[in-house]
């Protein structure tokens, strides 16, 4: 069991904490340099552009999907992505949120190109059961800006509070990703868009209902890198391909 060191960054204030709890989501503004996400979007854009045979399984796909297919689990398997999961600010702000140290279950790599399509909404906890419920993900903006032509997120504040709801098949396959599910039973015309900048930090809950909708725009990708994390005393259920923790430390 890992202990929670004093030193622990404590990047959120009492009003963001009280937020957090109220909405089911805080944003970090500039929470990742520049600089680090340039060098990361080319280690990922050089991975994906090396000839198929010398990528490595992990992150081998076809060549028409070099740069549409997000790119599961990297932080299983490559030193860089690992360290990206890891950030000290957002390390600090998963103690915060859960009062332990929190451990790594999964990661994704977003290209999202213009034109590409979103997924439906729906609560993370429904693809991610754990035990206890403390799952919070860390979505990282890798993009100058982030916002509705690009394609942001868009979440329901305060559903989080709802418990598990049902999901069924995704109805808008012009908006959203069909091999997906998407939360029934709530209205959609609650959700706002989170609108974000290069290096922002968006946390929320498993619960909290978000999606995203279709790149409309010609020439702005919306990549972003998101990692999943649990308390370091829960355990991933069900899904056998992320049992393994990955510690913070």
């Amino acid at each position: 069991m890992i202990s929670l060191q004093s030193e622990l960054l404590k990047p959120l204030s009492s009003s963001q904490l009280e937020q957090y709890k109220r909405d089911g989501f805080v944003i970090i503004k500039n929470g990742c340099s520049s600089d680090l996400i340039d060098a990361f979007n080319r280690h990922i854009f050089e991975l994906r552009s090396a000839p198929l045979e010398e990528t490595p399984d992990w992150a081998r796909t076809s060549e028409k999907s070099r740069y549409s297919i997000r790119l599961f689990n990297p932080h299983q398997h490559d030193s860089f992505s690992r360290q990206m999961m890891k950030l000290p600010i957002v390390r600090g702000t998963l103690a915060q949120l859960m009062g332990k140290e929190a451990v790594c279950v999964q990661s994704m790599y977003f290209y999202k190109e213009p034109g590409s399509h979103g997924q439906a909404a729906h609560q993370d906890y429904y693809y991610i059961k754990n035990d206890p419920m403390t799952m919070v993900a860390a979505w990282i903006a890798m993009e100058e800006k982030v916002d509705e032509e690009n394609g942001c997120l868009w979440v329901i504040p305060g559903t989080h509070k709802l418990g598990l709801l049902p999901h069924g098949k995704v109805k808008n396959l012009d908006e959203h990703e069909e091999w997906t599910d998407e939360t029934e039973g709530i209205d959609l015309n609650q959700q706002i868009p989170v609108i974000m900048e290069k290096g922002d930090i968006l946390f929320f809950h498993e619960l909290l209902i978000h999606s995203s909708n279709r790149n409309r725009s010609t020439d702005r990708w919306r990549r972003s890198y998101v990692c999943h994390y649990i308390r370091e005393d829960s355990a991933v259920t069900l899904r056998e391909d992320l049992r393994e923790k990955y510690t913070l430390i």
